[in-house]
């Protein structure tokens, strides 16, 4: 059985930094595109990266573009995404994607707060 799990998120100050991982157990992970979502309280998920599984190509929501950056090792089957200068609006529940939205795989999620 697939399993996604992120980790990383925490509490962070306007302007800092954290970085969040995706760790995919079993062989599956170089096969699939990942992305990442994030979900704030009363709003819907929304993807803010993703990157595909062989080029590494990527892209990026308008609202994070030049301050988040993804990446993955496919040889650790691990994901990552960077995120600077982080503002209270980037505070959400964070989740990895991995294969698609519609029928993919899903962790369950980390926190990141952004507040002084």
């Amino acid at each position: 059985q697939v399993q996604v799990v992120e980790s990383g998120g925490g509490l962070v100050q306007p302007g800092g930094s954290l970085r969040l991982s995706c760790t995919v157990s079993g062989s599956i992970f170089s096969i699939y595109a990942m992305d990442w979502y994030r979900q704030a309280p009363g709003k819907q998920r929304e993807k803010v990266a993703g990157i595909t599984s062989r080029s590494g190509s990527t892209n990026y929501a308008d609202s994070v573009k030049g301050r988040f950056t993804i990446s993955r090792e496919n040889a650790k089957n691990t994901g990552y995404l960077q995120m600077n200068s982080l503002k209270p609006e980037d505070t959400a529940v964070y989740y990895c994607n991995l294969g698609g939205s519609a029928s993919g795989y899903w962790g369950r999620g980390t926190q990141v707060t952004v507040s002084s």
